[in-house]
C-alpha cells in the first residue's frame, strides 16, 4: 500500500489530521511527520502568552502516525488499499510520557515499533522527536480495527 493511500484512509480531516508525511511503513512500524503551523487554534488559548502544544495533542499526532497508520498498513486489502468493510483503526490506552515542549512552528517526527498485531487488537511502542532530534515524549498506544458496523 503506498504511503499517500494510507492517509487518505485515515478517518481524519482538517483541523484533526497531524499527519503531513510517512517515510516509512512495513509489518514492524511507522515513522512519519507533522508541522504543529503557529495558526492551529488550541494555541490561542494554550497558555496565552507563551503557546505551546497540548500534550493530548501530542499523544493524538503519535497515535495517528505510529498507530492508525500502520493499523491501516497491516489491515488493509492489498488489492483495493482500503481498510476492510471501512473500518479504521482507534484508540484505546495510551500511556505518555513528556520531555519536552513542542511550540508553534515546530516540526515533529513520530516512530513506532510494534508490539504485536492479533485479534484485531495493535499496540506499538512510539517516540516523537523535535526538530533538534530531542525526544519530546514516548510511550505504549494500543487500538482496536473497528467497521463501520453499528450493530
Amino acid at each position: 500500500m503506498e504511503y499517500e493511500a494510507i492517509i487518505k484512509n485515515l478517518p481524519y480531516s482538517h483541523p484533526f489530521l497531524f499527519v503531513d508525511e510517512l517515510s516509512y511503513v512495513d509489518n514492524e512500524g511507522a515513522k512519519g511527520s507533522f508541522t504543529f503551523r503557529k495558526e492551529l487554534d488550541f494555541y490561542r488559548g494554550h497558555f496565552k502568552r507563551h503557546p505551546v502544544t497540548p500534550g493530548v495533542i501530542l499523544t493524538e499526532c503519535c497515535a495517528q502516525i505510529g498507530l492508525v497508520c500502520l493499523g491501516i498498513y497491516l489491515s488493509a486489502e492489498i488489492t483495493t488499499n482500503k481498510m476492510p468493510d471501512g473500518g479504521s483503526v482507534v484508540l484505546s490506552s495510551a500511556e505518555m510520557e513528556f520531555y519536552h515542549a513542542v511550540y508553534p512552528g515546530e516540526k515533529v517526527h513520530v516512530k513506532s515499533e510494534k508490539v504485536y498485531y492479533r485479534f484485531k487488537k495493535l499496540k506499538c511502542n512510539v517516540k516523537m522527536y523535535n526538530q533538534n532530534n530531542e525526544l519530546v515524549c514516548k510511550g505504549v498506544l494500543s487500538g482496536m480495527l473497528t467497521t463501520n458496523d453499528h450493530g
